[in-house]
């Protein structure tokens, strides 16, 4: 991995883009990406949509959703504690004793997230699993005033941000899910742009995909592709109680995953695998029996249909604070992706037949 395309990943991870307040994380991609570049455009929704041959007969679309979970604040109450509803899918025992941002128009805002101290409950209430309207934030604000002076109803609050090295080449940050996904897609284009490609190339920055795959579903439309494939983690199942019978063996470092199934077009997963092997780039594979929760499922069916993959990334910890990936993992899945689009020659090649 370059120099400058590390920085970019740790950019993108210490930089916050909760679902439709993505815009600090786009700036980074127009950014890193004006010199490698044909067009660069940002639609009404804000997908930040990259080409490299934008006047090819074939497109290739690849999707990474820029957005990440986080909380809303719905209430400041009187004595200057905030209280927050959630965009995307929340485990809220996943937010007791954690430390909290709050995004403001004013800047930062830290804070606390808790409940009364064990020694104050009493036995039911040690029983039962937390909800979400029960715990609050605390900013340190002395009254309601204090804490309207910074915070507005509908800031968006996150996990503190930023990435930390783990031993074996491992990192752990929140919004993993899918700042990896962005960084792929954006390094195999600036790749790929290296090259000599006879394909449009499109990398998208897609938003809104924690709240039903949105940004990939308008950005889809725009661009028309031929052939889309969607860059997301995956369930590691390299850690302990994870039932592997059901999510298949995934482990951090064994290399990106392709995805088999009937959200999948059959031939772009063999292309895929095919061109992993050719290339010496470890690859993993899985099956998923339903239409994908991620923008892969946008994609298949956008107009008359496009011919949808997936490559995923490894994620141990999903949706929490500590997500945690193999950056060898990103770095293969980008290099398997630019050798994907220098491969196409014909959009006809992925119409999917018995083989016979």
């Amino acid at each position: 991995m370059e120099s400058s395309a590390r920085e970019f990943f740790e950019t993108l991870l210490a930089t916050p883009g909760v679902s439709g307040y993505e815009q600090k994380v786009q700036d980074e991609v127009r950014s890193y990406a004006a010199d490698f570049t044909d067009s660069i455009t940002t639609d009404l929704h804000g997908n930040v949509i990259l080409c490299k041959n934008p006047d090819a007969k074939v497109r290739i679309m690849l999707a990474g959703h820029s957005d990440q979970i986080g909380l809303l604040v719905s209430q400041i109450d009187e004595t200057g504690f905030l209280y927050t509803q959630t965009v995307g899918g929340w485990d809220p025992q996943q937010l007791i004793g954690q430390r909290m941002v709050v995004w403001t128009a004013k800047g930062p805002v830290d804070g606390v997230i808790a409940r009364k101290a064990i020694h104050l409950l009493d036995e039911s209430e040690r029983k039962k699993v937390v909800k979400l309207q029960d715990l609050w934030i605390d900013i340190g604000a002395s009254s309601k005033e204090d804490a309207e002076s910074l915070v507005e109803i509908g800031d968006c609050v996150t996990f503190p941000l930023g990435m930390k090295e783990l031993r074996n080449d491992l990192a752990t940050a929140p919004a993993m899910d899918n700042r990896t996904g962005v960084w792929v897609v954006v390094e195999a284009l600036r790749r790929a742009s290296q090259l000599n490609s006879d394909v449009g190339f499109y990398a998208v920055s897609t938003v809104q995909e924690e709240i039903g795959l949105r940004g990939a579903k308008t950005a889809a439309f725009t661009v028309d592709p031929h052939i889309g494939i969607a860059v997301d983690v995956t369930h590691a199942t390299d850690c302990p109680t994870i039932d592997k019978r059901q999510n298949g063996e995934i482990d951090l470092g064994g290399g990106p995953v392709i995805v088999r199934g009937p959200n999948i077009n059959p031939e772009v997963a063999s292309r895929l695998k095919s061109l992993a092997s050719t290339n010496e780039i470890p690859v993993q594979v899985k099956a998923l029996g339903r239409a994908a929760p991620n923008d892969s499922n946008a994609l298949q069916v956008n107009r008359g249909g496009v011919a949808a993959g997936i490559l995923a990334i490894p994620n141990r910890y999903m949706h929490s604070a500590v997500e945690t990936i193999s950056l060898s993992d990103i770095d293969h899945a980008a290099s398997l992706l630019c050798h994907f689009a220098q491969s196409v020659r014909n959009a006809e090649d992925f119409i999917p037949t018995s083989g016979a």
